[in-house]
């Protein structure tokens, strides 16, 4: 619902100038919509932040029904409001309200979404899964852009500027209420389930304990007293300070060509390279399509060869083809423009082919949704909604076409030094969560090898603190987040490796029984040889 109301937004950014702000010069219309866009992101940290939090305690399930409730509504309501001849300055004030109620709906809806996939993906093939996620999301603003497109085609230019521009949006309330549905008949996610009923028990054996106040160690005694639930935004931040800066950075650098592909390309083709609005529109269909197919390969090959790989070659493609990428477009002809689009949906894929499996695996099962919300909407709304703004004004001041491509290139070049932060995650468990498989023999393998498999770093999960905290003498605040954090990750270390035990033990008394089931159908095999 999200990239199918980017999809049509972007589409008919340059009508909607007209719509709303028809007294002006057409540059100034097109940096009203697009700032209209930007200012949609404004909101999304905010719901990242209040959503995710909410994710933690009551269930991604619930949230994520929530979320795509107001966005569908926000979205139709966008269909019917009134123009500025009819309104006057009510108008666009209406249309930025809503596209704000777009904005917060959304800041819960990526990281709810990545979270829910992760926890439910296998380990080994949690890249092509989590993929599928933004494989959706493409689809989405392919099928918005298609929309918009057949209106074109079909409609005259008169009738799409006076009322054709309203179908798409109003179409997401039936499309909204249909995926709610599917929505809200699916369970929630067996990780969550777990740390919640975990958490609950904890709770009730620990139920009267007081702690004494005063020295580390009577911390640390309170501490072992609770259990370690979702995390307060302040706490959340203190720890996971460097796993929050990594995500935001990756997030701004693939969002920002992500949004320069979609969002921004129809009002770049058509009022900087002066192509029709039909023709502008078209060009980026098919590219949009091949991408999205693209992205759940991405996903499938870092399952095999890893998501650091992966995500370093999308940063440096982004980096090396984003000129030629520009150039190409601005040379005018169909085929160039075309090839143009193509390298830079290059980078996209690799980058979002990726992106929804390893942002989730930086932080752990109880403040997964937070963290992921807050990083993921604060990069997005600062860099991604911005993208289009950002570059539309680097054309109108500097004048060159090619401007838009050293942005591209500035963002691309921090996130490849943000991958260099981050941990291979690739066929390994997310943090705080038991290991997941797809079948039993994968289940038995795992049992059968798991004190020497590589993707299992024990030594790693008794870790008493992160290790960026490591090289510096921490603040008395910093100490004490950590001293829980260290406490929190051992219990759960050790409950791990119980049910670890318990899980190899009934895969042993499994093994006893169905060799001694063996033995037994084979003396009855020869018995009845013998009896014959």
């Amino acid at each position: 619902m999200e990239w199918y109301d980017v999809g049509v937004y972007g589409y008919v950014a340059v009508i909607l100038g007209k719509v709303f702000l028809p007294d002006v010069d057409g540059h100034i219309q097109n940096l009203f919509s697009l700032g209209v866009f930007a200012v949609t992101f404004i909101a999304r940290p905010l719901g990242g932040v209040i959503l995710g939090q909410l994710g933690d305690r009551l269930g991604r399930k619930e949230v994520l029904a929530y979320t795509l409730l107001m966005m569908a509504a926000a979205t139709f309501l966008i269909g019917v409001l009134p123009t500025y001849a009819a309104a006057g300055v009510i108008a666009p004030i209406l249309l930025i309200a809503l596209k704000l109620v777009q904005g917060f709906s959304t800041g819960g809806e990526y990281a709810g979404a990545t979270t829910f996939i992760t926890e439910y993906a296998p380990d080994k093939k949690r890249g092509f899964y989590a993929s599928l996620l933004d494989w959706g999301s493409y689809m989405g603003f392919a099928a918005g852009a298609a929309v918009v497109s057949v209106l074109q085609l079909t409609l005259s230019e008169d009738f799409m500027q006076s009322w054709g521009w309203r179908f798409p949006f109003m179409a997401a309330l039936p499309l909204g209420l249909i995926a709610l549905y599917f929505r809200t008949h699916i369970e929630d996610t067996p990780a969550f389930v777990e740390a919640q009923s975990e958490q609950g028990e904890d709770s009730q054996e620990d139920e009267g304990a007081s702690p004494r106040s005063g020295s580390v160690g009577d911390i640390e005694a309170a501490i072992q007293a609770t259990d370690e639930g979702p995390k307060g935004l302040k706490a959340l931040i203190v720890t996971y300070r460097r796993e929050l800066a990594t995500a935001f950075v990756l997030v701004a650098a693939a969002n920002t060509v992500a949004y320069a592909l979609t969002s921004y390309m129809p009002t770049y083709l058509t009022t900087t390279l002066h192509y029709d609005a039909v023709h502008g529109n078209l060009l980026t269909l098919p590219v949009l399509v091949l991408l999205a197919f693209c992205v759940p390969v991405a996903g499938w090959i870092s399952d095999r060869v890893g998501r650091r790989a992966i995500l370093f070659t999308g940063a440096g493609t982004a980096v090396v083809l984003a000129v030629p990428a520009f150039m190409l477009m601005a040379h005018g002809a169909i085929w160039s423009t075309l090839l143009g689009l193509a390298m830079l949906a290059l980078p996209v894929a690799l980058y979002v082919g990726n992106q929804a499996s390893s942002l989730p695996a930086l932080f752990p099962t109880s403040s997964r949704y937070g963290a992921m919300g807050i990083a993921y909407n604060a990069a997005v709304a600062i860099f991604g909604g911005t993208a289009g703004f950002i570059m539309e004004a680097l054309v109108t001041a500097t004048g060159s076409a090619l401007a838009p491509a050293f942005w591209v290139i500035a963002t691309s070049v921090a996130g490849f030094i943000a991958v260099t932060q981050m941990p291979e995650s690739a066929r390994q468990p997310l943090p705080g969560s038991m290991p997941s498989v797809a079948s039993e023999e994968e289940a038995i393998e795992l049992v059968e090898t798991q004190e020497d498999n590589p993707d299992l770093d024990v030594a790693e999960m008794f870790a008493q603190a992160p290790v960026h905290l490591l090289d510096q003498e921490p603040t008395a605040e910093e100490a004490r987040a950590e001293v829980e954090v260290a406490l929190a990750a051992e219990q759960e270390v050790r409950e791990e490796l119980a049910r670890a035990q318990r899980a190899t033990q009934a895969a042993r008394e499994a093994v006893v029984a169905a060799e001694q089931r063996e033995r037994e159908q084979g003396e009855e095999r020869d018995d009845a040889e013998d009896e014959a």
